[in-house]
């Protein structure tokens, strides 16, 4: 009962304020940039919920395993989800830094992110039982974590040049996100226990949803001032 009262109140936090921050930003913002930020906080809460909100359905019921079916849908959701929120940010990165061109690299990230989705929806996964073949939960993430190595390496080199300080930390944050999961995927399955590191990175998510937020509230004035890079080809 207390992992079910712990969990629940800490799901609904965030997924409250994901959804929140993010449908404020879609619908209230003004910058394409801002609005880009708000589709993808967005996009994260409604994707999590499909899996949160069994998670904690199953805590208060019969257990996990009991209801394998839909947490396995739920967690299947939410890595098609996740797959096209990097891709977002990818698109936000393009925006932020008035990037052009470099079209090899949208086709890279374009080409991981189908990827990612099609060995999601292979049937080997074998979403809907309790346990998912590891194999394939590591073969699905390949392409997923090549996918958040790009987007720390051109967030890094980006705020190195411009001294951004609304995304300065990006790389950091969705390093952490990465760190946090990946042990999950490899290790959960034999250490349930392992699972407890999907609240850091859960709040690693919340980060950078904050870091999408200040564009949203501070003067596009000062946004503009933020970035005194030229664009680049």
């Amino acid at each position: 009962m207390p992992q079910a009262i712990a969990e629940t109140v800490f799901d609904v936090l965030y997924l409250c304020f994901a959804l929140t921050a993010g449908l404020t930003m879609l619908f209230r913002g003004k910058d394409p940039l801002v609005k880009k930020a708000g589709c993808m906080a967005a996009l994260l809460g409604a994707g999590d919920s499909f899996h949160l909100v069994p998670r904690a359905y199953a805590l208060w019921t019969a257990g996990l395993e009991a209801n394998a079916a839909a947490l396995g849908f739920g967690k299947f959701v939410t890595s098609i989800t996740m797959t096209i929120f990097y891709l977002i940010l990818y698109y936000i990165w393009r925006s932020r830094y008035e990037i052009h061109g470099r079209k090899t690299l949208s086709i890279s990230m374009w080409g991981l992110s189908i990827l990612r989705i099609a060995l999601c929806l292979l049937p080997q996964n074998q979403w809907l039982t309790y346990r998912q073949p590891l194999r394939y939960g590591i073969l699905r993430n390949i392409p997923f974590a090549v996918m958040g190595i790009l987007i720390i390496l051109l967030f890094a080199q980006e705020t190195k040049k411009t001294g951004d300080p609304v995304f300065r930390h990006m790389p950091l944050a969705v390093g952490l996100s990465f760190g946090f999961y990946l042990p999950v995927v490899l290790f959960s399955g034999v250490a349930p226990v392992i699972g407890m590191l999907m609240i850091p990175k859960t709040l690693a998510y919340v980060w950078i949803v904050l870091m999408g937020w200040q564009l949203y509230r501070q003067p596009q004035t000062q946004a503009a001032k933020t970035m005194p890079q030229p664009a680049r080809q």
